[in-house]
């Protein structure tokens, strides 16, 4: 049975900007026509909306949702290493497999709720390694989301641990699922040993998926890299192999020239992650010097790629005036494009015939013009996630007139009350972690 978003008008993609008045048909988890519907088609009514492609969160740490309003009674964290220490590191050791399943389902209801049909996620809960992946993976499949996936290996919590990531990361690869792939996830430079570095380029090498890793988010990352090993952390993460165009580095704020050229020339794609970065005050990515590469992600501050895409863009433009008004779409379409290399889908990120149905319709009702020329300024003086009615990923319609089709979102949220009292009574027993970098910072 095919399906006809009828009478809309439709975002075909994001870069180059490109609009159509057509109707969408869909058969399967594929678009199969752009133009007047198919005959037998199953006919949804779009008229006066807009059909967009759906949003890519290049970069975010779901297991963080259960963050909110979250009580803080250690001393103040005075630099981006003692949050890490007084909370995060706190809050993944205390994750048990019902809160894992819990913030993953939470946190990707508020995502598909604002048009975001793919997440690609770093794990970590230390206390709860083993199969966590597919909590994650199983808890986005029951919601319908695409997804992305990793366990974040690092040495903070021992070597036992770390090759329990690896082999996790490991396991997980072998695994083949309809809406989920991986990545080889490590934390950063400042908490990997050299063997624990080697085993993850090793993982990556046999397994042909990339290196997700967090770097230089903090200069302490770079001072560890320099005092340690003699090299930045760029250059670290080349010497071992791992720096490819299959990669996929976040933050990257603290480079330097040659490290921007050899991430440039790599191929790697950069998952920037602005509203984090303002709100751990490490500073800003230098994102007009590292090129079409640059993804946008959230780093587990919610899923709303239309709000951190603004968000981007006026950092970026508050840095470089000249910063292009289509900007924060073309990273929009970077993002789709690193989820579309793990998928081995080209077309993901677009609305055309023989590309994933993974799409959003607004109801958006401009009282301007708007075509493919200005789309962009629409995109960051209009459009936001309350004009998300529909939303489709691999051809099923997972929201549908704001509702979540199929779905006891009372009960999940409910569930996440629940275990959220139970995380938050975990930490308050746990201290700061003691883990230290070793170029200072904390």
């Amino acid at each position: 049975m095919s399906l006809a978003l009828i009478g809309g008008r439709v975002v075909d993609s994001l870069d180059p900007p490109s609009l159509v008045s057509a109707d969408v048909t869909i058969q399967g988890d594929r678009v199969t026509a752009i133009g007047e519907a198919s005959e037998g088609a199953e006919r949804r009514d779009c008229e006066g909306c807009l059909i967009v492609p759906g949003n890519v969160c290049a970069h975010t740490h779901l297991y963080s949702a259960l963050a909110r309003g979250m009580p803080y009674d250690l001393e103040p964290s005075t630099n981006f290493l003692q949050i890490l220490q007084r909370i995060w590191w706190r809050l993944d050791r205390a994750l048990d497999e019902a809160s894992i399943r819990a913030s993953v389902l939470v946190g990707a209801i508020a995502a598909l709720r604002s048009g975001t049909t793919t997440l690609i996620d770093h794990h970590a809960s230390p206390n709860a390694i083993d199969g966590s992946l597919d909590i994650v993976a199983d808890a986005l499949e029951e919601l319908g989301v695409r997804s992305v996936l990793c366990y974040e290996v690092t040495d903070r919590d021992g070597p036992e641990r770390a090759t329990a990531g690896i082999t996790e990361n490991e396991r997980f690869l072998g695994t083949r699922r309809r809406l989920a792939r991986g990545l080889v996830g490590a934390h950063a430079s400042f908490t990997l040993s050299p063997d624990t570095l080697a085993a993850c380029a090793d993982l990556s090498e046999r397994s042909g998926a990339g290196l997700h890793v967090h770097v230089a988010e903090d200069a302490a990352d770079q001072r560890d890299a320099r005092e340690r090993f003699g090299v930045g952390v760029v250059r670290r993460l080349a010497d071992v192999g791992v720096l490819t165009d299959r990669a996929l580095l976040a933050h990257c704020i603290h480079l330097d020239d040659e490290e921007v050229e050899l991430v440039r020339a790599s191929g790697s794609a950069i998952a920037h992650n602005p509203t984090s970065n303002m709100n751990n005050a490490v500073g800003h990515a230098a994102v007009a010097k590292l090129g079409d590469r640059v993804a946008l992600g959230t780093d587990g501050i919610g899923g709303d790629m239309f709000a951190e895409s603004k968000s981007a863009y006026f950092r970026a433009r508050e840095a470089e005036v000249l910063t292009s008004i289509g900007w924060p779409l073309e990273r929009l379409a970077r993002g789709a494009g690193v989820a579309g290399m793990a998928f081995e889908e080209k077309m993901l990120g677009t609305i055309r015939p023989g590309a994933p149905a993974d799409l959003v319709v607004l109801d958006y009702a401009t009282p301007t013009p708007l075509d493919g020329g200005n789309l962009a300024g629409h995109w960051l003086f209009g459009i936001d996630a309350s004009h998300v009615r529909d939303v489709m990923v691999a051809g099923s319609l997972v929201v549908a007139d704001r509702r979540l089709i199929g779905v006891d979102e009372a009960g999940i949220v409910a569930e996440a009350t629940f275990q959220a009292a139970r995380l938050w009574e975990r930490m308050s027993m746990l201290e700061a972690h003691p883990f230290d970098a070793m170029g200072g910072g904390g």
